[in-house]
């Protein structure tokens, strides 16, 4: 027995608490601040609990009319902070549950065992009920009908999360919708496994995956071990002291500061022998993960004098991630982060050597159209190919492969350009892209691409006089970024334990035209790939909307596989999106006041909600603010220069590039009908409606006009 007791917190006990009203909340704090400094007070009253299925729950009195429930084991120095309410609703709460651990696993878990329905094959899916702990049910369903985890041992199942009180339960689930109909009853990780075994993997498969263990032998008494689990970390967080304790009360909506889900866990922690990919769609938690995997690198795997880069594809997700790292983590560790876009620490590359060129984002702007005038005004005009050949070209073969020579053009690779060209049709073209590079040079002008690769090139030189600032890189939304840019990154950090860390999603490719495959950019992920298949963010009707607008649409892996929709799932559940199919935004802007009014259903509730409509250019999203504010509504505009979304009682409106990295309760996603085309940017628009649709939390509108 340790010295001094462990106090833990559950995700319910924190959940309940930010729904208690301010002075309640208040009295409550104080309380949870001298039961974490002594749990074994005599000042602290552990009354019984008649009729509870666990008799290590107790009741404890926080005032005359309020009950926090603790677990107090019998023997051991682990004590559990679970759930706190009105006096007869936490003793209610208590009596059905049970702590218990995994004897597989070696988790701790908290199940509920009470009567519930026979689970059905019907898809009718039940709303979630408040409490996120698993259910019990005393009567299992006729053995006589087809079961999909009849075939598991009970050892298996328990292996991939299932609690041994439910094993029985699990075994008589129909299929996937009764397993869906039960997925609040379960722990993430067991409902995680067992849909990802419906879905065809082995039990096998997902462990090692997972990198679980299942070979030890479990005491299923010694809870202080079962704490140490990352499976038990997802629902529970030791307090070890004062400060500690009160920066998570503080913050209890802010869950994913305190828990992670186990995969996204293990991967935040720990060394790994070199590049990781994770991929995950939206509202997986790849950004919190890697944030979490930035502050452990800093605090763990950094020396004096080095830092961890942070970088993303755009200013405004930095701009996020930063402030978000800052709630994250303490001054110390603050101080080994830089986070910065790519573009932005390329810009300030440049400056450090004194480079005078400025980098062309848009062929539109001042100077580069001139140029690419200039060098469109050299081709030959015997080949009769039109202007959008040569810029398809360019920045498909040319800039993406780092092409700089007429001997290297002759011999590149034209994948899917659709004109064949021969060795003489090449050795006419390639004049148009040299004219244009001497053009831009003339203006001291640089393509990003180029700027990328000149960038790298320089790095490799240096990599032995100049050691790389960096102890790790941490990439989000790798998807956006080419392969120029993925050869930058490999160019900044030599190749060691722990220095990669990217994670991603094919299905949210909004930037990038060109797919970067990461072998043929350097970086090996052999044996280091992972998924995350949980979305915390939408609901599973919001996310199925959006995943059916990519249907056609072919999702890569980023290192040249192709990536698939069908393992995803979503915790929570809610009303289906609502589509509408309009002449042109006035006409659209009835369905926007409808779907607000629908959500707003008390001014209290209006004012925690968040709502965001979402628009495909700025013309547009500045017309629809229009509209709203002459029907006195408060807006504010999303911009590169303001992404803040803190203010409440507004309605955000976004473009849908800006959107991405936000979430909010409620969207409003207004598009041209064009974007559900098939046309040769479908996928882009499409990928952009996904994008936009999947900031939705709780409510989402489709308007196509």
């Amino acid at each position: 027995m340790s010295l001094q007791p462990k106090v833990a917190l559950s995700n319910d006990f924190l959940m309940q608490l930010a729904k208690l009203p301010v002075k309640v909340h208040a009295k409550v704090m104080k309380w949870a601040v001298q039961f974490q400094a002594d749990p074994t007070s005599a000042g602290i009253n552990y009354e019984n609990i008649q009729g509870a299925r666990d008799p290590n729950l107790k009741s404890v009195r926080l005032d005359v009319d309020w009950r926090g429930i603790v677990f107090k084991p019998k023997s051991g120095d682990v004590y559990v902070l679970l759930y706190v309410d009105h006096h007869d609703a936490a003793y209610r709460w208590a009596e059905n549950r049970k702590l218990t651990i995994n004897p597989v696993t070696g988790a701790m878990q908290l199940v509920t065992v009470e009567q519930v329905p026979e689970p059905s094959a019907a898809s009718i899916i039940p709303s979630v009920p408040e409490s996120t702990s698993d259910t019990l049910p005393v009567q299992a369903p006729p053995e006589k009908k087809k079961t999909v985890f009849a075939a598991l041992s009970d050892q298996q199942l328990m292996s991939l999360g299932v609690p041994a009180e439910l094993v029985d339960m699990v075994k008589h689930l129909a299929d996937e919708a009764a397993l869906d109909q039960v997925q609040s009853c379960l722990p993430v990780e067991a409902y995680e496994g067992l849909f990802l075994v419906a879905a065809g993997d082995s039990v096998d498969h997902v462990l090692h995956i997972r990198e679980t263990r299942v070979d030890r032998q479990i005491d299923t008494q010694d809870f202080a071990a079962a704490l140490a689990t990352p499976e038990s970390q997802s629902r529970f967080v030791v307090v070890s002291d004062d400060e500690s304790l009160a920066a998570i009360l503080n913050a209890p909506l802010s869950q994913w500061r305190v828990f992670l889900h186990p995969t996204q866990a293990k991967l935040a922690v720990g060394d790994r022998s070199g590049p990781v990919r994770v991929l995950g769609g939206a509202g997986t938690g790849k950004t919190v993960l890697a944030m979490h995997r930035a502050r452990w690198l800093a605090e763990n795997r950094t020396p004096a004098g080095k830092k961890v880069l942070f970088t993303t594809f755009t200013k405004n997700l930095a701009t996020d991630i930063d402030q978000n790292l800052k709630t994250l983590c303490g001054a110390t560790t603050l101080a080994k982060l830089e986070v910065t876009n790519l573009d932005a620490w390329v810009h300030g590359f440049m400056r450090s050597r004194r480079w005078e060129h400025r980098i062309v984002y848009d062929r539109k702007q001042e100077g580069a159209l001139q140029a690419w005038q200039s060098a469109l005004a050299v081709r030959d005009s015997s080949l009769d190919l039109p202007p959008s050949f040569y810029e398809q070209e360019l920045e498909q073969v040319v800039l993406a492969q780092g092409i700089t020579t007429q001997e290297e053009y002759r011999t590149a690779k034209r994948v899917g350009r659709g004109v064949v060209l021969s060795r003489a049709k090449r050795d006419a073209v390639w004049p148009v892209f040299e004219e244009y590079r001497g053009q831009l040079a003339s203006r001291k002008l640089k393509e990003v691409d180029d700027a990328y690769r000149e960038v790298a090139q320089v790095l490799v030189a240096e990599q032995e006089s100049k050691p790389s600032p960096y102890s790790a890189i941490i990439i989000d939304e790798t998807q956006d970024f080419g392969p120029q840019a993925l050869k930058l990154l490999r160019a900044m950090i030599p190749a060691d334990t722990n220095d990669l860390f990217f994670v991603g999603d094919g299905h949210q490719r909004i930037y990038s035209r060109n797919k970067a495959a990461m072998s043929k950019c350097g970086i090996d992920i052999r044996g280091r790939s992972r998924k995350l298949y949980i979305n915390y963010r939408t609901t599973d009707e919001i996310r199925r909307q959006a995943v059916s607008l990519l249907e056609g649409v072919e999702i890569d892996d980023l290192d040249d596989g192709q990536d698939e929709s069908v393992r995803y799932r979503s915790l929570s559940h809610g009303p289906a999106p609502v589509v509408a199919h309009v002449n042109g935004l006035e006409e659209a802007f009835p369905h926007i006041q409808a779907f607000l009014s629908s959500w707003k259903l008390t001014e209290e509730e209006s004012i925690a909600l968040t709502f965001c409509v979402v628009a495909s250019s700025e013309k547009n999203r500045d017309a629809l603010a229009q509209l709203l504010q002459q029907s006195g509504v408060r807006t504010v505009a999303i911009t590169a220069q303001s992404s803040h979304t803190d203010e409440r009682g507004v309605v955000y409106l976004s473009t849908m590039h800006r959107a991405k990295g936000l979430e909010f309760d409620c969207v409003a996603v207004v598009a041209p009908k064009s974007y559900l085309d098939s046309n040769p940017d479908g996928g882009t628009q499409r990928q952009l409606l996904y994008v936009a649709l999947t900031r939705a939390k709780r409510g989402a509108l489709l308007v196509c006009h």
